[in-house]
């Protein structure tokens, strides 16, 4: 059907394919092949990357014994962002 042909082009095009290998990537059924949700995937890795490394910096500062009760509260924080960037992600991939 014309309208299925232009959304088939439309979301391959979204994700950088040709729609042959998007509609393979469909019929494989392996989540992890889908572009949506290794885009989604990229980005929480990104995400904990970065706070990874403000973390390892409270760790550092901890274990120089300059630990302050900022840092506690900072690293709870981080702690909050990471768990709410992971969730989501799992609500995104679950509605894909």
């Amino acid at each position: 059907m014309p309208r299925e042909a232009k959304e088939l082009a439309e979301k391959a095009k979204d994700v950088g394919m040709r729609e042959a290998e998007y509609i393979r990537v469909l019929i494989r059924q392996k989540p992890n092949d889908y572009p949506e949700i290794r885009k989604l995937l990229k980005s929480l890795i990104n995400e904990v990357n970065r706070i990874g490394i403000n973390i390892n910096q409270i760790v550092f500062n901890h274990n120089s014994g300059l630990y302050l009760e900022e840092d506690k509260n900072r690293l709870v924080a981080y702690m909050r962002k990471l768990n709410t960037s992971v969730n989501e992600v799992v609500m995104q991939i679950g509605n894909q």
